[in-house]
């Protein structure tokens, strides 16, 4: 792909504006409600970081982003299944090596786990890259007496609670570009490198399956052994299974980040969000009147919307007319995030309504977002049994209807954390005390992940 670039001969106003590329209403969000952004249009540093970030090349590509719409095509259409994760927001200083490559080789753990025990491609997906920023229920913080800016995500303030730190610095969205480059950087070398090697997948598994809590998963692992073996003493070429396809997503939260980071194809003239392969509309921002789904209508990237147990059947279709008017397989995605108590009877409506206008959607869960809790002791939690339960509500929803449950949205991590409750291998709320360290929403840990990937497994291989 090639990309329209901003005349160097204009000035930072003029690029903040404008953005990267100039395209027939990309820019009709900015006189449409907004919500959830930072208050820094009057910082000294804005129009200089959007100009910068006006310029730099794309994170990925056109050519990238239409192989993943031909993917979610094939999960639409019951041929594949989307297994999005990662943490509910990224951190700058959690951008290492080792906690990049946990993260990805869990994702993959439960992948091999999914395609092996559904016989479906998965789609991999991290919410990586690009998940630096989050919407808040309340714009301020108090504690003991002083009322500070929420934090937003490292892409806006910072974690501590400082004046300086919660202040929104629109730097922060150029540190999140380049943040994202590496993290994006070093995936690539570990899918196609080697790194991704179905064979060593399978070995890391090992460490989960000797768990004698999880003893009851030791055949499905010793079957995969056997089946990689027989294809080895084959002659089986691995070369293919060398390498995977990993893409990355997060929800376009900061428009003014994504407008700058907007590319026309040099091959169709037509505009791609380059900062990530896969974009979605959180449930707090997908009005249909509003700005955000007004911009992500305009870009030819695959788009994801949140829908909670208040979603209407009337707003999925108009959200569909909006966002997908030609009916394109792979183009829109539903999560949805109902919450145990409710998907079972929220979610019927919705799938029913859908199918019946003839739209070919993909439907995909959210078990997280919706079994949020507050630990005895304080902290933000999820029950692993809420979780799961929505997930397997989920797939008798559309077993009933004769409709095809397509993916999984989860939060995850790759490390040994304990901040959602249970699990084969249970969490208490005692083990918060040292082992919670996400700064927004609680996750599920390596082990709970893959729990998870097996359960999900068994119901895809019951779907028939």
């Amino acid at each position: 792909m090639t990309y329209t670039p901003v005349d160097n001969a204009l000035d930072s106003s003029s690029a903040a504006r404008q953005g990267a590329a100039d395209y027939p209403g990309l820019d009709d969000w900015r006189s449409l409600p907004i919500a959830q952004q930072p208050t820094w249009r009057d910082h000294p540093g804005y129009e200089a970081a959007v100009a910068e970030l006006s310029m730099v090349p794309p994170l990925v590509f056109a050519g990238e982003v239409d192989i993943l719409r031909d993917r979610l095509a094939q999960a639409a259409q019951g041929k594949a299944f989307l297994l999005q994760g990662g943490d509910c927001a990224e951190t700058f200083a959690g951008a290492t090596a080792d906690k990049i490559s946990a993260r990805v080789k869990t994702i993959l753990q439960m992948a091999v786990v999914l395609t092996y025990g559904a016989s479906l491609p998965v789609i991999k997906m991290g919410r990586m890259a690009g998940q630096f920023a989050k919407p808040r229920s309340s714009n301020d913080e108090t504690r003991a007496g002083q009322t500070l800016p929420a934090y937003r995500g490292d892409m806006v303030n910072g974690y501590d609670f400082t004046p300086e730190s919660r202040e929104h610095n629109p730097a922060r969205m150029v540190r999140a570009y380049h943040t994202s480059a590496s993290t994006l950087n070093l995936i690539r070398a570990f899918t196609q490198g080697g790194f991704a090697d179905l064979r060593l997948v399978h070995h890391w598994n090992k460490g989960f399956t000797s768990n004698p809590a999880h003893s009851r998963y030791e055949s499905l692992a010793r079957e995969i052994d056997r089946a990689v073996r027989f294809m080895d003493a084959c002659g089986a070429d691995f070369e293919a299974l060398k390498r995977v396809e990993f893409f990355a997503s997060h929800e376009a939260l900061l428009l003014d980040y994504e407008r700058a980071l907007t590319r026309i194809d040099s091959r169709t003239g037509r505009p791609y969000d380059t900062s990530g392969h896969f974009l979605w509309i959180g449930e707090r921002t997908r009005d249909l009147d509003s700005a955000h789904v007004d911009f992500l209508s305009k870009v030819r990237n695959p788009i994801g919307v949140k829908l909670g147990p208040n979603t209407k059947p009337e707003d999925a279709l108009a959200l569909i007319d909006k966002l997908d008017p030609e009916r394109e397989p792979g183009r829109l995605t539903f999560i949805t995030r109902m919450g145990a108590k409710n998907i079972r009877e929220k979610l019927p409506p919705l799938v029913e309504r859908v199918t019946a206008s003839g739209a070919q959607v993909l439907w995909v869960t959210d078990p997280m977002h919706g079994n949020t809790v507050t630990s005895p002791n304080g902290y933000k939690t999820r029950n692993f049994d809420d979780v799961m339960d929505e997930v397997r509500g989920f797939f008798e929803v559309h077993s009933s209807l004769g409709t095809f449950p397509g993916g999984l949205h989860v939060e995850m991590t790759g490390d040994d954390v304990a901040e959602c409750l249970g699990g084969a291998d249970p969490i208490d709320q005692e083990a918060f005390l040292e082992g919670y360290e996400s700064v927004c929403d609680p996750r599920l840990n390596h082990m709970q992940s893959l729990e998870m990937a097996f359960l999900v497994a068994g119901a895809l291989s019951r779907k028939d």
